[in-house]
């Protein structure tokens, strides 16, 4: 799975405006709506919160990866955002999260969502790259700190 595939500079938005974790997620949500990526913004939201229900997807050092499998994609779909000055996510950490990758898969693939959500966290290891992406001003910016460009 090649994330550079998956996330353009019309998926990333900074900074969100929302304020709480539903808010975060419907936002992303209606990120790949306007690119053009989803059509049902209501039913993928649900199935995101449906998943983030079960167990926060909040990780350590401000980064949070809702993610779900939902039949409205035929193949994974990710929409970036920063939150600045960071949301309660319910981070396994208790820290804000500031860095936010939402990522869609069918739910016949379950080998690329892991791939990308493995890929996730490789890039995610890195302070510096985290720290550089949460502090960019523009999508390229973005884009041009992620590893794969």
């Amino acid at each position: 799975m090649e994330l550079k595939n998956t996330i353009s500079a019309d998926v990333i938005k900074i900074p969100l405006s929302a304020k709480t974790k539903p808010d975060i997620i419907h936002e992303l949500v209606e990120i790949l709506t306007k690119s053009g990526k989803i059509k049902n913004t209501e039913l993928v939201y649900n199935h995101v919160m449906a998943r983030e229900n079960k167990r926060s997807t909040g990780l350590e050092k401000g980064v949070a990866v809702p993610h779900a499998k939902t039949p409205e994609v035929s193949s994974i779909v990710i929409a970036v955002g920063i939150a600045p000055n960071g949301i309660d996510f319910e981070a396994i950490d208790h820290q804000p999260s500031r860095l936010f990758f939402l990522l869609l898969a069918p739910p016949d693939q379950s080998g690329p969502h892991l791939e990308a959500l493995a890929e996730i966290a490789r890039i995610c290891k890195s302070d510096e790259t985290v720290n550089a992406i949460i502090h960019a001003a523009t999508p390229q910016e973005v884009l041009a700190h992620l590893p794969f460009n």
